[in-house]
């Protein structure tokens, strides 16, 4: 079996279909509901070098205390954004899932298609009625 994480938000759409979409590769992830047990600084860092992305991209601009921490603001430093994103685990965009092909933030949720090492197992429909696997297990045109 595979050794996947999926740092994972149960009220987040994207996050529990993200969640869906590896279980349909047939594997259990190990699930880390990062607003419960939030990530050290050095794991958050990791995952952000890992993803190959700046940091500001894996900051939730439209969460409201964004906008309060005024954290659109260029002249704060990385160290700075990462205070705020400890501080405040709900900054953090999710899902992030790390496999052994990689580690990627998960937006749009199909994203994750690309990092799983097994191949889908059936048809897979997002909650929101969007068809993104078929019954043969294949990707859908446009998913």
């Amino acid at each position: 079996m595979a050794d996947i994480t999926i740092y994972h938000n149960p009220q987040c759409g994207t996050s529990r279909n993200t969640l869906a979409l590896i279980r349909n590769s047939g594997v259990e992830p190990e699930v880390i509901e990062y607003l419960q047990t939030p990530p050290s600084r050095e794991t958050l860092v990791a995952l952000v070098a890992r993803t190959g992305q700046p940091l500001r991209a894996l900051i939730r601009s439209k969460e409201k205390r964004y906008a309060e921490l005024q954290l659109d603001n260029p002249a704060l430093t990385d160290d700075q954004l990462l205070d705020a994103m400890l501080a405040h685990p709900l900054l953090i965009n999710r899902p992030i899932v790390v496999t052994p092909l990689g580690t990627r933030l998960c937006r749009p949720s199909e994203a994750v298609l690309d990092i799983l090492p097994a191949p889908q197992q059936g048809a897979f429909t997002k909650e929101d009625g969007e068809p993104v696997i078929n019954a043969k297990g294949e990707r859908v045109a446009g998913a």
